[in-house]
């Protein structure tokens, strides 16, 4: 269930995938969440360059990992514009992180893309829970998820 706190969150990872797009990168961001509402870390995709593991979330697990207890880990909540990659959802299970919470879905992104003729991603969107099990996940948020279509087709006029 998403309450509004969570809107809060979710609203400024939907501002770092705009500053993402604002860089000419892929429209994706995070927020990780201390169990006390504390903004621990935050960050946006890095892709442009050519490495495509450059995900914020899985700069927000390797962060994790380096500074808070596997206590505060599986306490934290990760909240992010668009739903865990394989690659994402892995560091995020293999650190221990506790809830995700994510404005837009894979599916949901694979259908944008699809509908304006970008071809299909080398690696298959799967479900969080198909990768990591035992972590709460909500998500899609439909008014959040809409405004996170419109920057993925803003991403792809300019780059196809």
């Amino acid at each position: 269930m998403i309450s509004d706190v969570d809107l809060r969150y979710l609203r400024r990872c939907v501002e770092l995938a705009k500053t993402a797009l604002e860089l000419g990168d892929e429209p994706f961001g995070s927020v990780l969440v201390s169990t006390n509402g504390d903004v621990l870390a935050e960050d946006h995709n890095h892709v442009a360059g050519g490495d495509h593991t450059q995900h914020p979330e899985f700069a927000l697990a390797r962060w994790a990992a380096q500074n808070m207890s596997i206590e505060e880990r599986a306490k934290a909540t990760v909240y992010t514009s668009g739903e865990h990659c394989p690659m994402c959802a892995a560091a995020h299970g293999w650190v221990g992180l506790g809830r995700i919470v994510y404005a837009s879905s894979s599916e949901q992104l694979g259908k944008w893309l699809s509908e304006i003729g970008v071809p299909a991603s080398r690696v298959r969107n799967l479900p969080i829970q198909d990768v990591i099990r035992d972590t709460t996940i909500d998500g899609p948020v439909p008014e959040l998820a809409e405004q996170v279509r419109k920057l993925h087709r803003q991403f792809h006029a300019r780059n196809y």
